[in-house]
């Protein structure tokens, strides 16, 4: 496989300014691609991507930010949907307008920024769409409601997205990373009574015994996105130390 698999492509990827998408675009950028970050607070983007402010909850700011990466660097090849947030709780934590926030930015979000891009993808030869999902969506995890609905939510538009423009030339997949040591997952730790504990009990849960680290994860999404892979379309692939499909005996 050659080191610039990307080379002369454009990739944007959204929430790309720290640890999912940070990764993604800098193994995008080691493979030859032209990245450009989508992010409400783009300034700490890997060096020499092309930072643009964008929030994903607002339609306008989408498109505009999609017109300046064209603008800038001549067109989109390949999207990465990965910008979104976390929530916690069950069925009842959460109030409508919780529910709602959530749903706009994890599920529309993707929508606003896919729609956007699609006439740009239409035009290349290699033209690929990555959404960042998670096991929440394919293993019931506690205390994640909303969370698992909004990235069920993604699966499921994914392979209809596949479905819709295969014959476009536009092949869409979604990775499902395990629980990932990413600044977010930091930040539920410290706000535990015990982090240390709780660190541990997020380890065991994984059969491989540990987080999953992003630059993993990146590697999954590049594959996905490759060229090299142009039969690979529909797919949800899971990086997860196991979670999904493993059941493994009790270590001694």
């Amino acid at each position: 496989m050659s080191s610039q698999e990307f080379d002369g492509l454009v990739a944007v990827v959204t929430g790309g300014a720290s640890g999912i998408g940070d990764s993604a675009t800098r193994a995008l950028q080691a493979k030859g691609a032209k990245v450009a970050v989508l992010d409400l607070n783009p300034a700490n983007a890997a060096t020499g991507a092309v930072q643009v402010q964008c929030d994903v909850a607002d339609d306008a700011s989408v498109q505009n930010a999609i017109d300046k990466v064209v603008a800038e660097l001549g067109g989109i090849d390949v999207v990465i949907n990965n910008a979104g947030i976390g929530a916690q709780g069950d069925v009842a934590a959460n109030d409508d307008d919780e529910w709602h926030r959530v749903w706009d930015i994890n599920v529309v979000g993707m929508v606003r920024v896919t729609r956007a891009a699609l006439p740009y993808l239409r035009k290349s030869k290699h033209a690929s769409v990555v959404n960042t999902c998670s096991i929440a969506a394919t293993a019931g995890l506690p205390e994640r409601v909303l969370y698992s609905a909004t990235k069920g939510a993604i699966l499921a538009m994914t392979r209809a997205m596949a479905a819709d423009h295969l014959r476009e030339g536009i092949r869409v997949n979604c990775v499902n990373p395990g629980t990932a040591n990413t600044p977010w997952i930091g930040n539920l730790l410290s706000k535990a009574p015990d982090p240390e504990a709780e660190r541990a009990a997020l380890n065991a849960r994984q059969p491989h015994g540990r987080l999953v680290e992003p630059d993993e994860v990146a590697s999954a999404i590049c594959y996905l996105a490759s060229p090299l892979n142009a039969s690979t379309s529909g797919v949800d692939l899971a990086v997860d130390g196991g979670m999904e499909a493993l059941r493994l005996r009790p270590a001694e």
